[in-house]
């Protein structure tokens, strides 16, 4: 059974910092290009970051370059999400999910196999 378990997310000011990070276990982690994705009240779900299987490419949404930093392990079938800088707009609710090995870019959702439960982080003004 696959399991991606969230942990870090919390309530922090805004310029503060968080460390979001997803534990897998059940699959080849090292074959899964992993993402983070957000979800806002009354917004779509989105891509945030996303990191190819060796870490060799990361994607970023323009709105986070420069702040956050998508990281893996495979040794330790973890990826994290270092948050600097967080702004009030950064407040949802954050997913870890995985997309097995597929042609295109992990930019779309949908194209994710497995997804974790989600950790509310919220960035206070």
């Amino acid at each position: 059974q696959v399991q991606l378990v969230e942990s870090g997310g919390g309530l922090v000011q805004a310029g503060g910092s968080l460390r979001l990070s997803c534990a897998a276990s059940g699959l080849s982690f090292s074959t899964y290009t992993m993402g983070w994705f957000r979800q806002a009240p009354g917004k779509e779900r989105e891509l945030v970051a996303a990191v190819t299987r060796t870490g060799s490419s990361t994607y970023y949404v323009d709105s986070v370059k420069g702040r956050f930093t998508i990281s893996r392990d495979n040794a330790k079938n973890t990826v994290w999400l270092q948050m600097n800088s967080l702004k009030p707009e950064d407040t949802a609710v954050y997913y870890c999910a995985a997309r097995r090995p597929r042609s295109g870019t992990p930019w779309y959702a949908s194209e994710y196999d497995y997804w974790g439960q989600g950790t509310q982080v919220t960035v206070s003004s």
